[in-house]
């Protein structure tokens, strides 16, 4: 017997792909465009002119799926490097020093680099021809 919803695995992966690379793009539309709402005042100019890009360009990649495991390995790193500088100096646990999301990102990331675009990807359609 199929384990519960296997048959939908491709489908699965692929909406966690987009919808996590739009999440992803949209904090790189509130680091460089203020949109859909500004950042906090006195954020450093570091943060938003270098995890603004990777955010918006890296996002934008992983959800339409073109280059994803490139994007993707990069997009994880930047996230290592945020939790470490932003989150890990605090305290050990990320429920304490509120880096969920910073750890959670470096590591779904981290799986779509290695298993790439997938269903619904300019990748996949690349492959194809």
């Amino acid at each position: 017997m199929k384990p519960f919803m296997s048959n939908f695995n491709a489908q699965a992966y692929g909406l966690m792909r987009i919808v996590t690379g739009f999440l992803f793009f949209c904090h790189g539309c509130q680091k460089l465009l203020g949109f859909p709402m500004p950042l906090p005042a006195g954020t450093p100019s570091f943060i938003i002119y270098g995890a603004g890009p990777i955010e918006l360009v890296g996002g934008l990649l992983v959800m339409i799926g073109l280059f994803t495991r490139y994007a993707a390995f990069i997009t994880s790193g930047e996230m290592a490097v945020a939790y470490w500088m932003a989150h890990g100096t605090k305290a050990l646990l990320p429920l304490v020093n509120k880096g969920e999301l910073a750890v959670l990102y470096c590591f779904v990331f981290l799986f779509i680099a290695t298993q790439g675009g997938g269903l619904w990807s300019v990748d996949g359609v690349r492959e194809r021809t």
